[in-house]
């Protein structure tokens, strides 16, 4: 299938900086009725559910993946995208070409220059387009606090940060506010590199919300990588790669989502990264299985969903593996119609952007 299908033209104004203040008064774009748009705010998505659906969420905590770096007067801006072992990751580094396997980076904040640094790794190997290998220089249990410490949250290339400076009181507020602002309320389990974004538009509100309707919640883990963000590259979609991201499902999940499933009840992924991972688990009959592992799922349209029944989810780039899996749920023609609808009344784009509702077309 080529690539070009899924392309479209957007106004780089309309891309998000910020999310909305608070995050539950987001646009929520409605695409679940036939040949209908219904423009609604994000606090109206319980009024769209009914007794007994069941919302999947996916639980992973954001780490603060992004890292500045020196080697000698050379400038590295480094993000972890998936772990070999307890010091070990592999990373996409900007400015790799300065770099060589054997030399040593030294990390910095805009509090901590690189000379008072405690934090280095060493280059273990350059791997392509795959990135670089590295390895930190402290203790495995040291690292989650060193990365903390040093670290800030890895947002997508669209939203520009600049480097950390102690004099530029922009840079500092950013850092502090993108570790609240990119995790969702729920997070609990470390490892992903990229926030499920289409969660971000949740708030207390909305769950007492959706508990007073009988709505279900459930929870499952995907660690998402910076893969998600990566541009396809080639002119037809059965050349992309896929990084693969680790995920569990639990028998409790599965118990409650085929449950549901049997009495006639809907699944509603939170976001595309819930998606992938109950697609992954999902068998021909349409029943959920436990899972843990990997998964590399690249779901393009004429795919027949095997769980899900709608999805929330945020809008995506053109040309992206995401856009490609809307398309496949909600038809291709039918999504290019709404994105331009959203385009011309002012949505948001992209992480910190606005939501929709779609529904699944393509079924088994």
């Amino acid at each position: 299938m080529k690539v070009d299908i899924f392309d479209f033209d957007l106004d780089r104004s309309l891309i998000a900086t910020q999310p909305a203040d608070p995050r539950d008064s987001c646009k929520l774009l409605d695409v679940t009725e036939d040949n209908l748009i219904n423009d609604r705010i994000f606090t109206e998505l319980p009024d769209l559910l009914e007794e007994g659906d069941v919302l999947v969420f996916n639980d992973t905590k954001v780490i603060p993946a992004r890292l500045y770096a020196v080697r000698g007067q050379a400038e590295v801006e480094v993000t972890l995208y998936h772990p070999v072992d307890g010091i070990r990751w592999m990373a996409f580094i900007k400015n790799a070409k300065r770099l060589h396997e054997g030399d040593t980076i030294t990390f910095y904040t805009a509090e901590i220059a690189p000379e008072q640094s405690q934090f280095s790794a060493e280059i273990i190997g350059k791997k392509g387009e795959d990135g670089v290998e590295i390895a930190f220089t402290c203790p495995p249990q040291k690292l989650a606090h060193m990365l903390e410490t040093y670290g800030s949250m890895p947002l997508p290339p669209y939203i520009k940060r600049s480097k950390p400076d102690a004099a530029d009181k922009d840079s500092l507020w950013n850092r502090y506010s993108d570790k609240e602002n990119y995790q969702t309320i729920y997070a609990k389990y470390e490892g992903a590199v990229a926030a499920p974004t289409a969660g971000l538009h949740f708030t207390d509100r909305v769950f007492d919300a959706l508990e007073k309707k009988g709505v279900k919640k459930v929870f499952l883990t995907l660690h998402v990588g910076a893969g998600t963000f990566l541009p396809v590259k080639v002119e037809d979609t059965d050349d992309h790669k896929m990084h693969s991201e680790y995920g569990i499902i639990s028998q409790e999940a599965c118990d409650t989502i085929n449950q549901a499933k049997a009495a006639g009840k809907r699944i509603i992924a939170v976001g595309t990264t819930s998606l992938r991972l109950l697609e992954t688990a999902g068998d021909e009959n349409g029943i959920l299985r436990p899972f843990t592992g990997e998964t590399s799922i690249f779901i393009t349209p004429g795919y027949k969903f095997k769980i899900i029944d709608y999805i929330v989810t945020n809008f995506h780039l053109p040309k992206s593996t995401l856009f490609m899996l809307i398309c496949a749920i909600a038809g291709t023609d039918r999504m290019k119609t709404a994105y331009q609808h959203a385009m011309s009344n002012g949505y948001h784009f992209y992480s910190y952007g606005d939501s929709c509702f779609l529904k699944c077309v393509n079924k088994i």
